[in-house]
């Protein structure tokens, strides 16, 4: 993986993913991912678009975009006060750190 990661407990116990500061804005998406499903629906439209079945493919999952496209996928927050107000990153690399994340789900989730 290109992109180094970390998990980290927030103050309330909640274990979240930190990324580096040019894909920031990712850990908000990832971070409200809350099951193994989902995370395979998600990973499912990525091969979708990597192979060609469809040209892009827009998720809105609470105040974030993601556009996935064949080379890049961005997010984008419109209601972020501080710039950036949008990230990219490799489209495989999106992939990688969301199979990393349903790797946690059970850890995450577990009570």
């Amino acid at each position: 993986m290109k992109y180094s990661y970390e998990f980290k407990k927030d103050p309330f116990g909640d274990l979240g993913i930190t990324l580096p500061e040019e894909i920031s804005l990712f850990t908000d998406f990832i971070e409200n991912i809350a099951s193994e499903e989902q995370v395979d629906e998600y990973i499912g439209y990525i091969d979708k678009v990597l192979n060609g079945t469809y040209e892009n493919f827009e998720i809105e999952l609470n105040a974030n975009n993601v556009l996935i496209k064949k080379e890049v996928t961005s997010v984008e927050n419109p209601f972020q006060i501080e710039a950036p107000c949008k990230n990219t990153i490799e489209t495989g690399e999106f992939k990688e750190l969301l199979k990393v994340w349903r790797s946690k789900i059970p850890e995450i989730f577990k009570d």
